[in-house]
């Protein structure tokens, strides 16, 4: 069986931003755009990178920040995904409705949608589902909660809606938000009240510990690993992830060049493993009516220790980065900035 690689991207604007008072376009460059001084580096530059390895992508599309700031802002994002030939998938953010005009349930307010009761959660997802077709996307047959935060209801209202796919189920969040009956220690597709759960594949990265399958959470040598054990046990799929603008910096000033050669990384494993495919979820084989299980791989200590070590280099060189420009900023904007400027140049 050849193993279909979903990789996929939570593309969203961020509320976060909304609340602290910028306008919608200042998000847009920032959260799907992923713009910053060296360039943009959100779904474009991701889209160009899966291009040149001739993969095709996957974009799960918040709508909900049309609820706020009309349905224009959805086109935008959704026109050049469908035009180039990737996939859209509906995405849901609730913590919109607290800032909306308008809200299919009353005066319900939630983190998750797995926080609010069955029937408001059919409303909420039939409403995302029909704004994303409204702003442009194809009928979507997947979905994954924002911030994973689904529950058994959540699967209920999607099979009633008549969607074929969830992809809500990430074992790193499984008590944390995550509340969907089922075991972590099996990352392969299975049903589950009336929908094929497609989970977040990974890996133990410590006992009991799961490591999820995304861009800022895997080194290289993890997401090649965990690609081909998914491979090598005939899974149908390996679900990895990211965000839109998950090749940012943390405080989005700067591009993320770990980020960025992990995804590398990933494409160039994909498109050169004969055992994998690239694709998304509408011709998405279905699995048997009782698939065996598929285990994450066990841990490694040496390559979680690599792993730590990377990330720590990778920040501690981002912090110097920040040092270095806010040093710069300050003494070129302050006034004793300027003095000791004067200063050290009538010196020399």
């Amino acid at each position: 069986m050849v193993t279909r690689a979903i990789i996929s991207f939570d593309t969203e604007l961020s509320a976060g931003l909304y609340q602290r008072g910028h306008d919608a376009r200042t998000n847009f460059e920032s959260s799907i755009l992923g713009r910053c001084r060296d360039g943009d580096f959100g779904i474009h530059f991701q889209m160009d990178m899966l291009e040149r390895y001739g993969l095709k992508g996957v974009f799960f599309v918040d709508p909900m920040p049309a609820l706020v700031h009309g349905p224009s802002i959805i086109r935008d994002i959704i026109a050049p995904i469908v035009a180039r030939g990737h996939e859209v998938q509906l995405h849901i953010h609730t913590e919109w409705l607290a800032f909306a005009r308008f809200s299919p349930v009353g005066r319900l307010t939630g983190r998750n949608i797995g926080d609010f009761p069955l029937g408001a959660q059919k409303k909420l997802i039939g409403l995302a589902a029909d704004m994303l077709m409204r702003a442009g996307a194809p009928e979507p047959v997947a979905f994954r909660a924002g911030n994973f935060g689904a529950n058994d209801d959540t699967l209920r209202a999607l099979a009633a809606l008549g969607f074929d796919y969830d992809s809500s189920f990430n074992g790193a969040h499984v008590g944390h938000g995550c509340d969907i009956g089922l075991d972590r220690r099996n990352i392969g597709m299975r049903l589950h009240h009336g929908v094929c759960e497609v989970p977040v594949s990974g890996l133990m990265d410590r006992a009991n510990s799961f490591r999820p399958a995304q861009l800022c959470a895997m080194s290289e040598e993890e997401m090649r690993d965990a690609l081909d054990h998914a491979a090598a046990n005939g899974a149908i799929q390996f679900s990895a992830f990211s965000h839109s603008f998950e090749l940012l910096s943390r405080d989005r000033a700067v591009p993320n060049r770990l980020a960025i050669a992990r995804m590398e990384a990933l494409c160039q494993a994909v498109a050169a493993d004969r055992r994998v495919t690239s694709g998304g979820f509408t011709d998405l084989p279905e699995p048997p009516a009782q698939p065996g299980p598929i285990r994450p791989p066990e841990p490694r200590p040496l390559r979680t220790l690599r792993r730590t070590a990377e990330q720590a280099a990778g920040h501690l060189a981002h912090e110097v980065r920040y040092v270095r420009s806010l040093a710069y900023v300050t003494a070129n904007t302050s006034r004793w900035g300027k003095i000791a400027g004067g200063i050290l140049l009538a010196m020399a």
